[in-house]
């Protein structure tokens, strides 16, 4: 059974990845963007407070978040383990998920950052956005800022984890096969 948190930055391979090691491990991909639009597609409590805040342009405050992970944290298939994508993302939303686990009896195992140069995500991103006509992922500019921010905003959290003795590094440059090597290699570790 393991619990875990995936992190990176944008083009790092974290949705790649999720997938395999889930298969891997026989644990269920929790991703806060899926549990957003699952709860506003099926029209759920915290589903129309979400849209009120994506219908107004804003995010989504870490209160409603905070519930919509627990309320996912709490399903039977989460109960064998699970991996977090995109959450935690900032020492509020740590402390909030803590809490959560404490409730739930259940602890991380792990936390699994993976990692990659600055240019290569540039060129990867760019390279997707041109194969998926991605819109987000066309500007070179606003990936670089979208990549400092993931940088000001997790840094905090990566440190704590890090301070739990949690965090495990993975290049997440190479060969697909090769970088589930690795992390399976970690994991194992």
């Amino acid at each position: 059974m393991t619990r875990m948190l995936i992190v990176g930055p944008a083009g790092s391979g974290k949705g790649t990845q999720s997938t395999r090691i889930c298969q891997a491990l026989g644990i269920v991909a929790i991703s806060t963007g899926d549990i957003f639009r699952a709860n506003i597609k099926g029209g759920t409590e915290l589903g129309r407070e979400a849209q009120q805040y994506v219908d107004a342009g804003e995010l989504v405050p870490d209160s409603v978040t905070n519930r919509m992970v627990e309320d996912r944290l709490s399903w039977d298939d989460a109960a064998s383990g699970f991996l977090l994508d995109g959450y935690p993302r900032n020492l509020s939303q740590v402390s909030a998920l803590d809490e959560m686990l404490e409730r739930l009896d259940v602890s991380l195992d792990v936390v699994l950052e993976l990692t990659a140069d600055r240019e290569e995500l540039i060129q990867r991103l760019t390279k997707r956005a041109e194969i998926e006509g991605r819109e987000d992922d066309a500007d070179e500019d606003a990936i670089r800022r979208r990549l400092e921010l993931f940088d000001t905003e997790t840094a905090p959290m990566i440190a704590e984890y890090e301070s739990r003795g949690l965090l495990r590094r993975v290049d997440g440059l190479g060969d697909i096969d090769e970088v589930t090597a690795r992390i399976m290699d970690v994991l194992k570790g």
